[in-house]
């Protein structure tokens, strides 16, 4: 743990960030999974309620009741991914990382599961946007903070797909609503780069479609 420094430079976290889905078997030290927790709970959430809470998960047997819920989702997803981007050697990489971890998911040395107290509500649709905003943002702290470190990290969501399920692996009382799954552990390769549509194809001005800043990156504009 005192080797680990998170003083990168935040603008290299953000622009060298990625889903890192191949990950070591290694294991990786309880007060540097704690310190990322730590540094994910600095994020803002709704009203400071600070309702979250964190699962860790290091337990083989339990990895392997989340992996096959995984497995299950994926076994739809990843064929409809599979026919839909044929032809497209980009994405069926990328759907080969999905693959290679749903393969190896109990092999992860961590499992962080981001919950939020609380019954996900329904009606009206704005309140389900609110009580997601109190997570994300603090995961989002994490994933940078894992890249500081150098460790690899993604968001997931597909063993989510039953949360009954999920509450019953992980004992979580029914007040309490998983929300996403971050696998955590020290790449296999290297962080490559990103690739990124320029800011100006996705940004309009005023209205949807208004877009004078088409094909410029953000450097380039006056």
């Amino acid at each position: 743990m005192d080797a680990i420094r998170f003083d990168m430079p935040l603008e290299e976290a953000l622009t060298t960030q990625r889903a890192v889905r191949r990950l070591k078997p290694d294991p990786v030290d309880d007060a540097l999974v704690l310190r990322l927790v730590e540094l994910a709970l600095k994020a803002p959430t709704g009203s400071n309620a600070q309702s979250w809470e964190w699962v860790v998960v290091k337990d083989r047997a339990v990895k392997a009741q989340l992996a096959r819920r995984n497995r299950q989702a994926w076994s739809i997803y990843g064929w409809l991914g599979r026919r839909a981007t044929r032809g497209d050697a980009k994405m069926q990489r990328l759907l080969d990382a999905v693959q290679w971890q749903a393969e190896h998911f109990e092999e992860v040395p961590v499992v962080v599961v981001a919950c939020l107290r609380g019954v996900r509500p329904v009606f009206p649709p704005v309140a389900a946007t609110s009580y997601y905003g109190s997570i994300f943002p603090s995961v989002q702290n994490l994933l940078l903070a894992a890249r500081a470190a150098g460790l690899g990290a993604a968001l997931i969501t597909l063993p989510l797909w039953s949360t009954f399920s999920v509450r019953r692996i992980l004992g979580l009382p029914w007040n309490v609503t998983p929300c996403a799954v971050i696998p955590l552990g020290w790449p296999v390769g290297k962080y490559g780069p990103t690739t990124r549509r320029p800011v100006g194809d996705v940004v309009s001005l005023d209205r949807y479609g208004n877009k004078p800043w088409k094909g410029r990156a953000a450097a380039g504009i006056a």
